[in-house]
């Protein structure tokens, strides 16, 4: 990154840096861009595209639908019921 375009990053963000910060700022970022350069010029043509960098297994139980209750058996826990319906307080007139 250059100069140019850290001081107008610097105005767009509201940031005022003093030119020690500017200079470790302005470093890291020529120390990043090298790093890419150096990742960028590795060959990966034979290498197989991956998601996760490490290997997932799912341990979670699988989803299948199990009726655990009947209607009948939540009917027994209303105070009123009708028609299969649990009765509640008018709450809106």
């Amino acid at each position: 990154m250059d100069i140019k375009t850290f001081t107008r990053l610097q105005k767009l963000n509201q940031l005022r840096l003093t030119e020690e910060e500017t200079a470790d700022v302005l470093a890291f970022f020529d120390k990043a861009a090298k790093e890419a350069e150096i990742l960028d010029s590795v060959n990966t043509d034979n290498v197989e595209r991956m998601v996760y960098v490490m290997p997932m297994t799912n341990i979670i139980r699988e989803d299948i639908a199990k009726k655990l209750y009947t209607r009948d058996q939540l009917q027994e826990q209303a105070p009123e019921s009708m028609d299969g319906y649990w009765q509640v307080p008018r709450t809106v007139d």
